[in-house]
């Protein structure tokens, strides 16, 4: 059995939390460069090749266009481009996926990431700043807190579905 280590302990959680909410994963060899190391999406499955994973927090951005995307397009679904809308819906989801395990979302928002501004983007959520959370509530998947707090439910970055 190999020696678990923080790194592999955070993407066994993470791998854990996606099958949970119905995220499929892949693992898998990937040959070439991805857009982000080590992952694709192919099909509405996350494609993981672990033997090359980096930064396990990556992980759950790319889970997490997966989760905002239609869901009569998310069986077709493959690498998305880093624009519009649902890109920030991915960041914001990935925030609250990130509360929702347990992991500091400094893992997801690291130094290498998001040209440079992940500890920005880390502190803006901290603070209350969430980004993109009106089309999380578009989508039904969170509540801003006084839409919360109509239905007796838990403000984001709670939420109330993982999938749109």
């Amino acid at each position: 059995m190999p020696t678990m280590t923080p790194q592999n302990d955070i993407t066994t959680g993470i791998l854990t939390f996606l099958d949970r909410i119905g995220i499929a994963v892949v693992l898998e060899a990937i040959p070439g460069d991805t857009f982000l190391p080590a992952m694709a999406i192919r099909d509405g499955a996350l494609v993981v090749d672990l033997a090359r994973l980096t930064h396990p927090g990556d992980l759950l951005h790319e889970a997490g266009h997966i989760a905002v995307t239609d869901p009569a397009a998310r069986p077709t679904l493959g690498d998305v481009p880093p624009d519009g809308g649902e890109e920030m819906a991915a960041i914001a989801w990935s925030y609250a996926a990130a509360r929702a395990i347990g992991i500091d979302p400094r893992i997801v928002f690291h130094d290498h990431g998001y040209k440079g501004g992940g500890a920005h983007l880390a502190a803006l959520f901290d603070a209350g700043d969430y980004l993109a959370l009106p089309l999380l509530q578009w989508f039904g998947m969170a509540y801003d807190a006084p839409t919360a707090k109509a239905h007796g439910a838990a403000p984001f970055p709670q939420m109330q579905r993982w999938l749109r």
